[in-house]
């Protein structure tokens, strides 16, 4: 096809994008069950001082449901997910820019354009690039 429209085409291979987990500092806490992971969310967010959070799950039901129980807990907390018309989607990716909310409960729709402080993974993702996408959020401008 090259050859067709164009003299002399030269073939550039380029790498796919490089997955790195450097500069981010990482933890794993441990709940050997899953009716458990609210609690252990919740110390969390009593401990740790959180300028800007992300909260990723891996279903929209579970994304509403961690919602409603945190906000049920007195919690400050936003949510997204793709079943949310963009406009509504557009209107909490704004107040999250602004800094009117500091936690956002999300599924993977919340891909690119910003840069928080923490990283959560409610549920682990389904894959190792989805593992790196989700927590590379939290390393950018040498941050960790």
């Amino acid at each position: 096809m090259t050859s067709k429209f164009m003299t002399d085409p030269i073939r550039i291979l380029v790498k796919r994008d490089e997955l790195t987990l450097e500069g981010i500092k990482q933890f794993f806490v441990a709940v050997e069950r899953e009716e458990w992971k609210f609690d252990t969310l919740c110390d969390l967010y009593d401990t740790l001082t959180i300028t800007q959070a992300v909260i990723f799950c891996n279903t929209k039901r579970k994304v509403d449901w961690l919602t409603e129980k945190m906000r049920s807990n007195n919690f400050t907390v936003s949510s997204m997910h793709g079943d949310m018309p963009q406009k509504e989607r557009d209107a909490i990716m704004a107040e999250f820019r602004d800094g009117a909310t500091r936690v956002l409960i999300t599924t993977d729709v919340w891909a690119r354009g910003l840069d928080v402080s923490l990283v959560i993974n409610y549920d682990l993702p389904n894959n190792r690039e989805l593992y790196i996408h989700r927590i590379g959020r939290s390393g950018r401008f040498g941050r960790k």
